[in-house]
């Protein structure tokens, strides 16, 4: 994984991400620096310890479409490929092949689930 990460400051920057609670924008900042290569993160209610944040917080990234959720525990970063480019020779695919397929990205390399 990793050390260096993207932060889009068009998304810190909007309304709507400006609009969470301070818990839920620091989730989402400790969610992206920990998320693998393709934006996939495993770890979540370890996250959510060590960031002293709550399952609100996490359903309210959910709900504004930040996040995707899958039911293994598994989430996905949505805007990932919109801000972070990882050089192929440093890249390591995701070991969440089983979530990666059922998404599909938008013009914009936003994930979105499969209909």
């Amino acid at each position: 994984m990793a050390e260096r990460r993207m932060i889009s400051k068009h998304i810190y920057d909007s309304d709507k991400f400006l609009d969470l609670p301070v818990t839920s924008q620091l989730l989402y900042t400790h969610l992206i620096i920990r998320a693998d290569d393709d934006g996939f993160i495993g770890n979540v209610k370890r996250i959510l310890l060590i960031t002293k944040c709550s399952d609100v917080d996490l359903k309210l990234l959910i709900s504004a479409g930040y996040v995707i959720p899958f039911e293994t525990g598994v989430i996905v970063i949505t805007d990932w490929n919109s801000f972070n480019r990882v050089p192929k020779s440093r890249y390591r695919p995701t070991q969440f092949l089983d979530e990666k397929i059922l998404l599909k990205s938008n013009f914009s390399g936003r994930y979105m689930l499969k209909s």
